[in-house]
C-alpha cells in the first residue's frame, strides 16, 4: 500500500506540474486511484491488466456513479497508466484500448432571471454578513465566475475603476472579466463597511471573509447559497455552478455571441460553451408554445 500511495502521490505531482489541474480535480483523481487500489487486493497497481479495470469499471457502475463519474473515472485510470508506461514503470498500457463511454448531454440546471432576483434579494443587507453575502451573490451572477475562483479572489485581482476582474482559471489560465456597474456598487458598499465590521482589525488579503479573517471556502459558501434559495421559495434543484449556468444562459438569451460567452467563462473548448445555446433554445420553445397563436 505504501508504494502504491507513492506512485499516486508522484502522479498527482505530474497533473499539477504538466496540466495545472485544479484541487478539486486532482483530489477526484487521487480518490479514484485510491479506490481502484484497494479494490484490487491481491494485485498491485503494476500489476493491475485490462481484465481487472473492465471489471472495476462495472463495479462502479453497479454502485449507480452517474455517466459523468464514469467517465472521470476511467479518464483517470487512461492518465494514470499512460504515465507508468512514459516512465517505464510497466511494459504495456491497460488502458489502451479502452473506449470512454459516450456522454448524454445533459442540460446544466439554471434559473429565470426572476428567480435570479428573487435569490439575489434574500440577505439581509442591513447586516454585516448580510452584505458580504449579496455582494457574493451580485459579483458571482455578474461575472460568471466559478465558485472556487470567488472565494479565492484577493485585493490583487480587483480593478474598482475600470470594472473588472483578473482570474487564474483552470490550467492556470488568466482572464480578465468586466463586472457590470450593480455589482461594483454592491462591492464597494461592502468594502467601506461590511468588510471591517467582519474582520474586527483582523488582516487578510481575501477579498470575501469571515469572522476568522480567513477566506470563505467553497464549501460554507454552496451552504448560503442553498439557505437563501430557501429563503427565496426557490424549490428548483441547485449545485455550486447554478448562478454561473444562469449568467452564460442569461447572456445567450439576451443576444451575446458564442465565443464572447466562452471568453468570459473560461472555457477551453467551444463545445463546452455550446451546451447553453440548448438551453436558450428550450427556453425560447416554452415561450413559442405559451404566447405563439399557433404554437
Amino acid at each position: 500500500m505504501a508504494a502504491s500511495a507513492k506512485l499516486i502521490e508522484e502522479f498527482l505531482s505530474v497533473l499539477w506540474l504538466e496540466y495545472g489541474l485544479s484541487e478539486n480535480t486532482r483530489s477526484a483523481y487521487g480518490s479514484d486511484l485510491v479506490l481502484f487500489d484497494r479494490w484490487l487486493k491481491a494485485k498491485t497497481l503494476l500489476e493491475a491488466d485490462t481484465g481487472s479495470i473492465t471489471q472495476f469499471f462495472k463495479y462502479r457502475q453497479q454502485q449507480g456513479l452517474s455517466q459523468r463519474s464514469l467517465a472521470r473515472v476511467l479518464s483517470t485510470l487512461k492518465r494514470f497508466y499512460a504515465y507508468l508506461l512514459r516512465e517505464g514503470k510497466i511494459s504495456s498500457d491497460p488502458c489502451e484500448l479502452m473506449v470512454t463511454p459516450k456522454m448524454l448531454k445533459s442540460l446544466p440546471d439554471t434559473l429565470t432571471e426572476a428567480d435570479v432576483e428573487l435569490l439575489l434579494q434574500a440577505p439581509d443587507t442591513l447586516h454585516a454578513l448580510g452584505l458580504r453575502d449579496r455582494t457574493m451573490l451580485e459579483v458571482l451572477y455578474a461575472s460568471g465566475l466559478r465558485v472556487s475562483e470567488l472565494v479565492g479572489l484577493t485585493f490583487q485581482q480587483i480593478n474598482l475603476r475600470q470594472g473588472c476582474l483578473r482570474v487564474i482559471g483552470k490550467g492556470n489560465k488568466e482572464r480578465l472579466i468586466p463586472v457590470g456597474e450593480v455589482a461594483m456598487d454592491w462591492l464597494q458598499q461592502y468594502l467601506q463597511s461590511a468588510r471591517q465590521d467582519i474582520l474586527i482589525n483582523q488582516h487578510s488579503d481575501y477579498l470575501f471573509v469571515t469572522h476568522r479573517g480567513s477566506a470563505m471556502t467553497r464549501q460554507a459558501f454552496w451552504h448560503i447559497i442553498k439557505r437563501y434559495a430557501r429563503l427565496a421559495g426557490i424549490n428548483k434543484h441547485l449545485s455550486p455552478h447554478t448562478l454561473r449556468h444562469a449568467f452564460a444562459t442569461h447572456l445567450i438569451n439576451h443576444g451575446a455571441d458564442l465565443r464572447v460567452v466562452q471568453l468570459l467563462l473560461g472555457h477551453s473548448n467551444l463545445s463546452t460553451t455550446q451546451i447553453y445555446t440548448h438551453i436558450a433554445q428550450q427556453r425560447l420553445k416554452q415561450l413559442h408554445s405559451q404566447y405563439h397563436p399557433r404554437g
